[in-house]
């Protein structure tokens, strides 16, 4: 992968660390409830499995696939829900999980339709945020890591559906996505 990765952002370890933390947080704040999780598809994958591990709490698995992406490397600003929730979510404490906060777009989009359900709680938890992308007011409830404005590949996610098998949070080299 030397031919694609310009730098080493996070390594392994202190993604296995931070997992760790987030997931005694997470624990700590719903001790004692049902909390849904749902793991936003393809991206978060890899994440969502190693929080869910990591949560000392009775959770229930939700899988959605959001798109505002394609095959590009910025958003188009439209968000749309390719496969939505198998369960209502009515009265239950949901979390979304996903691997990136970038424009803010699609988890802005994303809660508002959520929270339209009428859950009990509906609370973000992005391992990456970018917040110097923002073209909207959203924060996340837990965050991993805040990174720079670089394009980000490993552990999830992708370029173009390549790249996601990556151990680590790497940078991907410029002269690979401007071709």
């Amino acid at each position: 992968m030397e031919d694609v990765v310009e730098t080493v952002l996070i390594p392994e370890d202190k993604i296995k660390e931070r997992v760790k933390e987030l997931g005694a947080q997470i624990s700590k704040d719903y001790k004692g409830k049902t909390l849904t999780v749902v793991c936003i598809l393809r991206g978060a994958s890899l994440f969502f499995v190693d929080l869910v591990r990591e949560l000392d709490l009775d959770v229930r698995f939700e899988f959605m696939v959001v798109s505002s992406y394609g095959s590009g490397t910025t958003s188009s600003g439209e968000v749309k829900i390719v496969q939505d929730l198998a369960k209502p979510i009515r009265d239950k404490d949901v979390l979304i999980v996903e691997d990136i906060i970038d424009s803010g777009n699609t988890m802005s989009a994303l809660t508002k339709v959520l929270q339209a359900r009428e859950p009990a709680s509906v609370k973000v938890c992005a391992f990456l945020d970018k917040p110097s992308r923002r073209t909207v007011d959203f924060k996340g409830d837990y965050i991993g890591f805040t990174v720079e404005d670089k394009f980000i590949i490993g552990y999830g996610l992708d370029y173009d559906e390549k790249y996601r098998n990556l151990k680590d949070i790497c940078v991907l080299k410029p002269e690979v996505y401007m071709k």
